[in-house]
């Protein structure tokens, strides 16, 4: 049994390729600078797009480039609300004509749960 073990190479995986003949892509270091003053540098890809931002490896805050690149300020849209997609749909007095008659229909128990419906003299006699 012992005859038929791999000689020459071990668990673990030792690579037996060569570097010979294989041309790496061309890097750069990048510096990068977090508010508590720590310092470090990525290794990236000449052709790569460098970002201004990068968490620090030490403290995860923000980290800003020491090289000049500047932070890009996205434009936010404003907060849209309910009220502004309905005002966008109907006017002002549409809405309160629409509030007038839903709350007509609930008071006169047409709609909406039974337990909110107010009885009236005329529904108290007929009952």
């Amino acid at each position: 049994m012992a005859e038929r073990t791999l000689r020459g190479a071990r668990l673990g995986g030792q690579s037996f390729e060569d570097e010979r003949g294989i041309e790496f892509a061309a890097r750069q270091q990048v510096g990068y600078r977090c508010p508590q003053a720590h310092e470090f540098e990525i290794t990236m890809s000449v052709e790569a797009d460098i970002p201004a931002v990068w968490e620090c490896p030490r403290c995860g805050a923000e980290s800003l480039s020491t090289s000049g690149i500047l932070k890009e300020e996205k434009a936010e849209k404003p907060v849209r609300t309910h009220w502004d997609m309905l005002l966008e749909r109907r006017s002002e007095k549409e809405l309160e004509d629409i509030l007038k008659e839903r709350l007509d229909l609930l008071r006169g128990g047409q709609i909406g749960p039974a337990h909110l419906h107010r009885t009236t003299k005329k529904r108290r006699a007929t009952a």
